[in-house]
């Protein structure tokens, strides 16, 4: 997976290409016609009133992105949804152009509404909704997943623990854990339903995600049933593997004082085991002050994550709520699609974010998991992390 090398790379490439366009004689028509186009497909979905010039210049009414941001998805994908272009076509015979594709499978993914409502609305066919999203989305795992891939520097690393110690001070924080549920309605006839059946009696499936302090996904696990406990779909993940082997969280230690230091970690709440590269909370009930302390500061950072993943779900509501008989093979790539287009908006700095409602509640109806496992390589880490968040540790603590 290609590493992310940050807004300043997209930028340059944003000038380059905006120096072509410049220097074209067809830029400006080029422009005119993608407004014309944008004005036609409005029409389409709303009755054939004019949009406002508000909605054409943001199309967040729509597909609660900017425009700038719809540019740079299609940008994305054109060469490999043009590749299949030919042969779709609205219910009145004219062709759909690559620009009315990638509207209706991001409408298709931000509303959550059926195939059949999209299509009457749009004037398609419900199997051309359905065509059109998963060239989509394939298009999207071909091009799009250098949006999602841990960091590939140490000053970015750096950026990002830098980050995470400011919300709550704690030092050498790489990333937060979190799991949430993709709900899914099976037929009582489907002979796999009891095998997706969790243990809130729903059928779901889990999305595991490593978030950075700006609500970045940086590593995601999903396709495994909802009834899968936090800690073991962690075990299995690719990530815990090369924990294990030294090749991730392997950055500098920090000293929190003389004798006393601290390796790159990440943090999970209590549906995880405590590992020497996974902090999880203390449990009990009477726990002493440096270690209450601890916890809180765990729980504060923690919602990072957790608004990660609402907002996830609020902005592609196709895996909110609970999805109609999904295809179980399709639904991870349809999960990784909304992570990447989630990552999109945050590293095009789109202000859409800026207006999404603020909330934590990503698994409603989800009881909280605890595991209670320890790895006692863990217990000395957190207990140092402990006792230097509640200022037992002399002040000179030095960071390296």
């Amino acid at each position: 997976m290609a590493p992310i090398r940050g807004l300043k790379k997209r930028r340059k490439l944003d000038k380059k290409n905006e120096g072509n366009a410049s220097g074209s004689a067809s830029g400006s028509s080029e422009k005119e016609a993608s407004v014309d186009w944008w004005h036609d497909f409005y029409k389409r979905i709303n009755g054939f009133q004019s949009p406002s010039k508000g909605v054409v210049d943001k199309y967040k009414s729509v597909f609660k992105i900017s425009r700038k941001t719809f540019d740079y998805i299609c940008s994305l994908v054109e060469e490999n949804m043009m590749v299949k272009s030919g042969g779709i076509s609205f219910s009145n015979g004219k062709n759909l152009s690559f620009q009315d594709q990638v509207a209706i499978a991001l409408r298709r993914l931000s509303s959550g509404e059926s195939l059949m409502a999209i299509g009457d609305s749009c004037g398609l066919h419900h199997s051309t909704v359905s065509q059109v999203t998963w060239r989509f989305v394939e298009a999207m795992e071909e091009t799009g997943l250098q949006h999602l891939c841990w960091p590939s520097s140490e000053s970015e690393m750096a950026e990002i623990k830098s980050k995470f110690e400011k919300i709550q001070g704690l030092p050498n924080c790489c990333g937060v854990i979190d799991t949430t549920h993709i709900m899914m309605c099976l037929p009582t006839s489907d002979p796999t339903s009891n095998a997706w059946l969790d243990r809130e009696k729903n059928h779901s499936m889990v999305l595991q995600a490593i978030v950075d302090p700006d609500m970045r996904f940086r590593d995601i696990v999903t396709g495994w049933p909802g009834k899968m406990e936090d800690w073991l779909i962690f075990q299995s993940s690719n990530f815990s593997k090369l924990c294990d082997k030294g090749e991730r969280l392997n950055g500098k230690d920090i000293e929190l004082s003389e004798g006393s230091e601290v390796r790159e970690y990440i943090i999970g709440d209590s549906g995880y085991s405590l590992l020497p590269y996974l902090m999880t909370p203390y449990q009990g009930k009477e726990l002493s002050e440096p270690r209450a302390e601890f916890n809180k500061r765990l729980s504060a950072t923690q919602m990072v994550a957790q608004r990660a993943l609402a907002r996830l779900k609020e902005m592609w509501k196709i895996i909110q709520g609970v999805m109609w008989r999904p295809d179980k093979h399709k639904l991870p790539r349809i999960i990784l699609v909304c992570c990447l287009l989630h990552n999109i908006v945050i590293d095009m700095e789109d202000d859409v974010q800026d207006e999404m409602p603020l909330s934590y509640d990503h698994d409603s109806g989800y009881r909280q998991q605890v595991c209670g496992a320890i790895d006692i390589k863990g217990v000395c880490p957190r207990d140092a992390l402990s006792h230097y968040l509640y200022g037992k540790l002399p002040p000179e603590s030095v960071f390296v």
